[in-house]
Formats: C-alpha cells, structure tokens, sequence
C-alpha cells in the first residue's frame, strides 16, 4: 500500500503545497531549511493539523479529505519519534515502549512482553525499570524508536530523530538508526534539515524551501545535480546558472565559464570547491576559467580552509575554494586580499536547467 500525501495548509501568512508519496520499505526524507514547512507535512500525515485542502490516504484508506473525512491520529496506523522524544517520565522504559500496546486494547501481560522484546533488541534489556530522565541521549532515542515500532505501524514518522543527541553519540545512533529502518517493512517519513542525516538514511529526498518542493530525488542524483543554491549548499557545490553555446556558458548573473565539452540551452553549471585554485600573481599558461579574485570569508571547513570570493565581472559573481591550511600560510590568505583564481574545466559538471 502507499502511502499519498497531497498537502495544503494555510497558517497566517504562510502557504504550504507539498505533493509526496512514499513506498512500502521506503524512507523518504522531507529535507529543508528551518521554516519550510517539514513539521507541519508531517503533523498533517500524523493528524495532528487537518489539511485546508487535498487529500491523505493509505491506498484506499482515506485519512484526510475535507469536508468529510478526518481520521483521528489514534486511528491511524502510524508509529511517530518526536524530536524530543516525548516519553512519559512517570513510566518506566518498560512501560513507555508497552503504552502504544496497551492504547490499542492489548492485555497487560502481553504488552509487556513485547515490550520487552523491543528492548532487548535494542540493547536496552537491562534498562526496562529505568525512568528516561535516566537515560543518556541515545538510549532515550531507541526507547522512543522502539515505543513507536511496537505498535506494527504502516507508517513511521521520524520529526529531526538525531537533533538532541552530541555530536559524539550521533554517528552511532545514526547508524544504529539505519539499519532499522532498513528492516521496517513499512513506509518511513523522516524530516531533517540535516543533509548527512538525509543521505545516509533516506532512499529518496524531496527538498522543500519556503512551503514548495522544489527538488526530488535519490540522494545520489541530488547530490550531483542540485538545482537550488540551498541544496548546493547543502553538498558543498558552486553552482550557477546560464546559457550555454558550444563550450561556453554565459551566466544569468553576470560572467561566463569555459567547459570542456560543449553544450547547448539553458544549463546549471556546478563544481565543487576544490576544483578552484588560487594564485597571489596570475598563473602561468592562461587557462581558460581564470579570474581577478577579492577574498571576503574565510573558514575552516573539516580539514580544508574554505576560502569566499568575488570574481570580476568576466567570472562567477561569487565562487567557493576549498585549499589547504599550508595553502593560506603560503597566499598569506586576509579579508580583502586580491588573488586570482582559476577554474578546472574538466571538473565542471553542466545539466539542463
């Protein structure tokens, strides 16, 4: 069964319009900026905010369709993790993980039970008499995963599952994550303003910004072929945008690019930070892509220094360069210095536009 959610809702001045649906086995991850209106797709799928108009469904289950139909979330069968969390302090984990059980009609003893069983294969054996305000970050996590599993939902909704967690227990708990949602055989609706979170954990990711899908796609697509600076952002790319005739691309902002190879038509034009190289004087041989260059930020950047810039008006208006930290010692690398920088044209990746 799929999951289908047309998505119309009006808050005050904000209008959000998303169109998503989501296969049995599948994680789709709504990824966006803060304000984008992830939360709210997702409390609509929850039924915790009735859509203004359009329509949720689990195949030909209707949950949502006004003016006639409204599911209550209690009669959904969805399993939801909070960003934080939301157990019940006054239960045990025992109890926390049983209380969707129990909610549903299920005999004590064998919510329990299965309560148990939850635990144990998270780890958590151990801890089923502990109170979460006990728990460390990551045990609170997979209480609040498991708590929403045992219920055998058709859908999971994950709302920023990692963004209370330290950076030093996040890349286990994600991980950890990852492999069950590889064996949840239902449909998982995971929002993120986390790219590494998105890419490791979701089959495919509908970007949204400012109320709008405006990009959708396997990790690996959007990641090469972002088509908005939000998502090039996201994967560390320059990208631009421009007309392409031959080997030459005349940008919508101002400037042109060189390629490698010829193109034709409106064209994104992306590379990533190290394909740009900088100089103190202009570099011997003239290459193709190379530009009068001011700095206007630096930053460390993982164990690269990445360097911002603005180009004359022949290049980009604005261009990224990731270097080494003995290439700054070398440029003497201040706000305001003028270098020049080049481009490799064999590292320029083009795509309709």
């Amino acid at each position: 069964m799929t999951l289908y959610a047309d998505v119309q809702v009006t808050r005050g001045a904000f209008d959000l319009e998303l169109d998503v649906t989501v296969q049995p086995g599948e994680v789709v991850a709504l990824l966006g900026p803060n304000g984008a209106g992830k939360t709210t797709a997702l409390r609509v799928i929850a039924g915790l905010l009735p859509v203004g108009a359009g329509r949720v469904a689990l195949n030909d289950q209707v949950w949502d369709e006004p003016p006639r139909v409204f599911r209550t979330p209690e009669k959904r069968p969805i399993g939801v993790v909070f960003q934080d969390y939301l157990l019940f302090n006054h239960l045990s984990c025992l109890e926390n993980v049983a209380f969707g059980l129990r909610a549903r009609g299920v005999d004590k003893q064998v919510a329990r039970a299965e309560a148990l069983r939850w635990l144990e294969a998270v780890g958590l054996a151990s801890y089923t008499r502990a109170r979460p305000r006990t728990l460390s970050g990551g045990q609170a996590q997979r209480v609040a995963l498991v708590r929403a599993l045992a219920t055998s939902p058709e859908v999971l909704l994950l709302d920023e599952p990692l963004a209370a967690l330290d950076a030093s227990t996040t890349l286990h708990v994600r991980a950890e994550l990852g492999q069950h949602l590889q064996r949840f055989p239902g449909r998982t609706v995971l929002v993120t303003h986390d790219p590494l979170d998105a890419m490791v954990l979701a089959d495919r990711l509908v970007i949204v910004e400012e109320g709008r899908v405006v990009q959708e796609g396997r990790p690996t697509d959007i990641a090469r072929r972002p088509r908005t600076d939000y998502v090039a952002q996201l994967v560390g790319l320059n990208l631009y945008r421009g007309t392409a005739s031959g080997t030459s691309v005349a940008l919508t902002d101002g400037g042109t690019i060189t390629l490698a190879e010829p193109a034709t038509g409106p064209v994104h034009v992306a590379f990533p930070p190290t394909a740009v190289s900088l100089y103190v004087d202009p570099p011997s041989g003239s290459p193709r892509n190379t530009w009068p260059a001011v700095v206007t930020g630096i930053e460390q950047h993982a164990h690269t220094v990445r360097v911002r810039l603005t180009t004359s008006p022949a290049g980009p208006q604005t261009l990224l360069a990731d270097i080494t930290p003995a290439a700054v010692a070398d440029l003497h690398l201040t706000p305001g210095q003028s270098l020049h920088a080049t481009l490799k044209a064999t590292e320029i990746h083009t795509y309709p536009s």
